[in-house]
């Protein structure tokens, strides 16, 4: 029986999940500028309903980015210190196709465009597509102004990039999902398909994935 401990940072949201046989367990809050207060918490609720402690756990899963630098850096540097202190190797999943996946299994779209609001007036963004239950990225994830943003096909659009720019999707033909912040429990299923196929890494290793040069957050103060 594998047990995967998900968790992700990389957003305003702060989430948590774990996965152990058939029972799927989550904490999710939206608590901006709170994430170091209140991811170890969460997982170590998560850890006492499952009833089991951080040894038991097959694998540490990350939201690996795209999303604010702080953020992305908060829950490398906890998925590393559990990581290392369990000696247990490391899965990370993008946080576009986090929402992707909630998109599928929530709304049944086949077909997604995620969207993060990246601040200066850009978007990260990817395209995904439905193969075998799990959510596949077409092409290649990027940071992009609104107007340079394109979809390949008609899809259900996701996330605050839309929020932020309001006229995103019926510019690209897209309707507008449910889904606007990732969340680590839909992150299990496409960890799980990864540890399955020992796609699995050390955690003194972790690669996050900014898509924008970090010195660019700098400019900005008291920006994440």
């Amino acid at each position: 029986m594998t047990v995967l401990l998900a968790l992700d940072t990389a957003t305003e949201a702060c989430s948590a999940a774990l996965i152990k046989g058939e029972q799927v367990l989550g904490r999710f809050e939206i608590c901006p500028q709170q994430h170091t207060q209140k991811i170890l918490p969460m997982v170590d609720s998560l850890l006492a309903e499952a009833g089991i402690k951080l040894d038991a756990v097959d694998a540490l899963v990350f939201g690996r980015g795209p999303g604010s630098f702080t953020g992305v850096r908060i829950g490398i540097g906890i998925t590393q210190g559990l990581a290392f202190s369990a000696d247990k190797p490391v899965i990370g999943v993008s946080n576009l196709a986090a929402m992707a996946q909630q998109a599928f299994e929530q709304e049944g779209a086949e077909r997604v465009l995620a969207a993060i609001d990246a601040r200066m007036g850009e978007v990260y963004v990817g395209a995904f597509e439905a193969q075998d239950g799990l959510m596949q990225l077409v092409g290649e994830e990027a940071v992009l102004s609104p107007e340079a943003v394109t979809s390949p096909w008609p899809a259900l659009a996701v996330g605050t990039g839309f929020g932020a720019y309001p006229d995103l999707a019926p510019r690209l033909g897209l309707t507008l999902g449910q889904v606007s912040l990732p969340d680590a429990r839909f992150m299990l299923p496409l960890a799980a398909k990864a540890y399955a196929q020992g796609q699995l890494g050390d955690a003194l290793k972790v690669e996050p994935v900014y898509l924008r040069d970090k010195v660019t957050w700098k400019k900005l103060p008291g920006r994440e």
